[in-house]
């Protein structure tokens, strides 16, 4: 069906925003759907009245925000929307079971040993404590999002297994661990060869990543994780007050 726009031409707001924010919110909304071919261009252009540079602009925003693809012999198309995510104390398994996104997980690495100078220093222990490092791949709706490695304290680490059926914080939470604090520091890098097999990225692609250190109940570290998440896929939202 052909996308129903309403634009303002006496606003001060420009035609090519005007039409981007209404794609954006037909795809978000549901009413552009993964896999949908989109309005060609020229159509869209003389349907609506615009120049083409105008409505080539507007789609081009779309596509930069990895909402449409293009592609060679089939057109533009409507791809998964990507995952938005709070900033709060949350993780992100909880956050993709709630928006329905069909969270799974691979466990890639569960591994004893002992702790280096930087981890003890995140959880507070002494430098060779025994921790577990897990190194784990999330899916939302079958499709790689981010690759997470944690590390914990041996003593309050769940088992293997957990980890392939709920998140962290929830197996956390089934052994009596309440997380009620947490440092945390968000960034982008670029993906590593390891990473960008994982993710389906290529080789030195932006990746925003996310360190954090969560404290229980009492104020004593619990966690220390170190994370990336595919930027075509994944952002973070905050927000701002003026006190």
């Amino acid at each position: 069906m052909p996308l129903e726009v309403e634009l303002d031409r006496s606003s001060p707001v420009p035609l090519y925003y005007q039409l981007a924010q209404a794609i954006e919110a037909a795809i978000r909304d549901g009413h552009l759907v993964p896999g949908d071919r989109f309005e060609n261009e020229l159509d869209l252009a003389k349907r609506l009245t615009l120049s083409r540079p105008t409505t080539r602009r507007a789609i081009q925003e779309i596509v930069d925000k990895g909402l449409l693809v293009r592609k060679r012999g089939v057109g533009t198309q409507v791809v998964q929307n990507p995952v938005h995510r709070r900033v709060e104390l949350t993780s992100l398994f909880d956050d993709l079971a709630r928006a329905g996104q069909d969270p799974t997980t691979e466990l890639l690495e569960y591994e004893i040993g002992k702790a280096d100078d930087d981890v003890a220093a995140q959880l507070n222990v002494s430098s060779g404590h025994e921790i577990v490092t897990i190194r784990r791949l999330r899916r939302a709706n079958g499709e790689p999002l981010a690759v997470m490695v944690n590390y914990l304290p041996v003593e309050l680490a769940p088992e293997a297994r957990e980890l392939e059926r709920s998140g962290l914080y929830q197996a956390l939470r089934a052994r009596g661990v309440h997380i009620r604090l947490a440092r945390q520091r968000i960034g982008a890098r670029p993906a590593t060869r390891t990473e960008a097999k994982l993710l389906t990225e290529k080789v030195g692609a932006p990746l925003l990543s996310m360190s954090r250190t969560a404290f229980d109940d009492s104020g004593k570290a619990v966690e220390y994780g170190d994370h990336c998440y595919r930027a075509s896929r994944y952002y973070f939202e905050t927000t701002l007050v003026d006190r």
